[in-house]
Formats: C-alpha cells, structure tokens, sequence
C-alpha cells in the first residue's frame, strides 16, 4: 500500500463498514482485506487505485475504485440513524466465540447488546412452513431454554426461527437469557416485513445481528451465508422441523463442520416438513424429547430443572377422545367426525373448546393436536 496514506478522518469502524459495503463484496474478500491493516489505511489504497488481494477479476477492482469517498459519509449516516453497532474482529466486544472460525465475518453489524452471546448458546432451525405442533414445540422450547439462562439463536425467518425468538421472550425467571437473530439483510431493511415487531424488540431488548451493511436487502444468496454465522454462535443446534433439503439441512452442515452438537425433534411420519428432522435421527442425531436432553447436551445440571409445567385447562373425556383420533398428523373435521363416530357438527364444537383451551391448532381447515 501507498506509504502517503492520509491521517484517518473517521473512526475506524466507518472505514470498516465502508469496505464491508463494497460492490461485489465477499466475507472471504473482506477477511483477506481486514487483515492488511488499519481500515483507513486500505479504504485509502483503494481510493487510489491499488490493486491489494490476489486473484480478485479486474471487474471487481473496477467497481471497487468506482466507489466514491462520499460513500463514507453515507455508510457512518446510515449506522448512526439506524442505531447500528460496527464491530470488528480487531474490536476486543467482538464475539470470541467466532474468532477462531476462519469463516467467521470480519465486520459485524448489530443492535442490541453483544453481552447476550456471553451466555450459553442454542441455535434453533426449522422450516418456514411449519406444522401447528411444530410452531408449538419451538415456542415452547425457546421459552424453556430462555429460563435455563440459555441465549435462543436463530434467524427470525417466517415459521420455526419466529416461534423460538417469541417463546424466548416469554421466558420469566431471574436467570432468564435475551435471544440473538442472526438475519441475512441489513438491520434497517426488516425482512420478512410483517416481522417488524419483532425485529424491533430484538435490537432493544436482545440481539440483532448481520454481516450485511445498512440498506443492503435480503437477497437470496445472503440466506446459506446467514446460516453458517448461526451456526458458529451455537454450541448445541436442534432442528425442530425441517424438510430433506432447504435452509435448515445448510445450519446442519455447517454446525457438522464445525463439530457442533445437532439434535432433532422427531416428527410424524411421511409429514413432508419432518422428512430431515426425521432422517437425521434415522442417522444418528440425539432426538429431543423435552428441554433436559437439550441441557444435558450442553453439560448442565438438571437435577433441579423442573421441566415445564402443563397450565393447560385439561381437557374432557369427551374431549379427550378426539385429541386421541387427531393422532400425530394433520386431519381435517370430517375425518376426526369418521373416526369418532360422531357428526361433524359434534366434533367441531369439541374442536373449539379444545382449541380454547391451546389443545389444538388449525391452518386451511387442518387440524394438529399441539402436545408436550
């Protein structure tokens, strides 16, 4: 580099966001830039032209000397508006629990507080287009893991991430653990959109996280790049439900490679979103059948963990019977009213009170039986 490098005009983290915000950008590229020197000094050579990493395509160096100085001022504006931490892995909060993964990110954005990673750690994964008993076990398990002291990672998408981040933060109890998100858009571009609750609560409460700079959106390459963050935050990762292939068998493979602990919720049979949550006890995973097994997975003691506690109003006989002939499958009225013997106008009575009651769910006219 240039040995007539200008004094920094900025702090280094805006000189770092910069070079994280380059056009054409890759986490290795970043890596390999972040570690020639301060990040003034290579945004500087960049400016003037120099040609620093081998191998990068004289189409990237292009865009990359394209880049205007203005862009520094944009990129400070825009963390600074959003309220969006820049942390590098020269910082000494950045997580140490990523410094030794050599495919961790070199700059980080966040909101909230990077205290919450301190804490043991727990990804949890699954499907977008969950079951009703899915969505309930990872609500229920979120909460659970929350009130052991356990950090809740996941990735605030539609389905299984969403119920875990909510059953987290419904977690009570002196020793209960915030949640991180780790998202695969800038912090100000909320995606999905009607999450924006959510999303809002986890920069102020607990921990939203991102390789990606502000305003970047949450295109579709930046979601497998997201997982493998996700699961370098975990020391234990469990699948709730999953398909055979999709995003959630992506955190699998990276938290293998990283010789993360992967545990699996069984699920109904020939019910295509448990088909890989089901294959990977079929291969050996540890299943989890409540909190503890996750606990002791972790090396924590649970002899005085009391497990969750049923508050639900406890259903009739009559009742009783049709949650039996729900089984573990999806069904609708009319094959409940078949296997009860009873007329469909009976069972859909039965179905509401015991849907008061939170014994059971529906999507489309498909009813779940949600049980612990």
């Amino acid at each position: 580099m240039s040995g007539s490098l200008m004094t920094a005009r900025y702090p280094q983290w805006v000189y770092a966001a910069a070079l994280a915000a380059l056009p054409l950008q890759t986490y290795k590229r970043l890596r390999m830039l972040m570690s020639l020197g301060q990040p003034s000094e290579v945004w500087e050579a960049l400016q003037e032209g120099e040609r620093l990493l081998p191998g990068v395509k004289t189409e990237c160096w292009r865009a990359w000397h394209a880049v205007p100085s203005q862009s520094l001022v944009e990129i400070a504006e825009s963390c600074i508006d959003n309220d969006i931490t820049v942390t590098t892995n020269r910082d000494s909060r950045y997580p140490s629990v990523l410094l030794g993964d050599p495919h961790a990110p070199a700059v980080i954005f966040s909101k909230g507080n990077l205290q919450s990673l301190h804490h043991r750690r727990v990804g949890i994964v699954g499907t977008r287009t969950a079951t009703q008993q899915g969505r309930y076990s990872a609500r229920h398990l979120g909460q659970s893991l929350a009130e052991a002291g356990v950090c809740v990672v996941s990735g605030l998408a539609r389905g299984i991430d969403y119920e875990s981040h909510v059953g987290a933060f419904a977690a009570t109890g002196d020793i209960a653990a915030m949640p991180c998100a780790v998202v695969a858009s800038g912090l100000n571009k909320v995606y999905p959109p009607e999450h924006h609750e959510l999303w809002k609560r986890m920069g102020e409460e607990a921990l939203l996280l991102s390789e990606a700079p502000p305003n970047a959106p949450a295109e579709t390459h930046r979601f497998p790049l997201r997982n493998r963050i996700l699961a370098a935050l975990s020391e234990v990762l469990v699948v709730v439900e999953s398909r055979s292939t999709g995003g959630s068998m992506i955190t699998v493979r990276e938290a293998m490679k990283r010789d993360i602990t992967v545990m699996a919720v069984p699920g109904a049979v020939k019910v295509p979103s448990c088909e890989g949550t089901n294959m990977l006890l079929r291969d050996g995973c540890a299943p989890v059948l409540d909190v503890s097994d996750v606990l002791v997975a972790l090396g924590l003691d649970t002899r005085r963990h009391a497990g969750v506690v049923d508050t639900r109003e406890p259903p009739t006989a009559t009742e009783q019977l049709v949650l039996e002939a729900m089984g573990n499958a999806p069904c609708t009225i009319d094959e409940l009213s078949l296997r009860t013997n009873q007329r469909v106008v009976d069972v859909a009575v039965l179905l509401g009170r015991l849907e008061a009651k939170d014994w059971v769910g529906h999507v489309d006219g498909w009813w779940e039986a949600l049980l612990r």
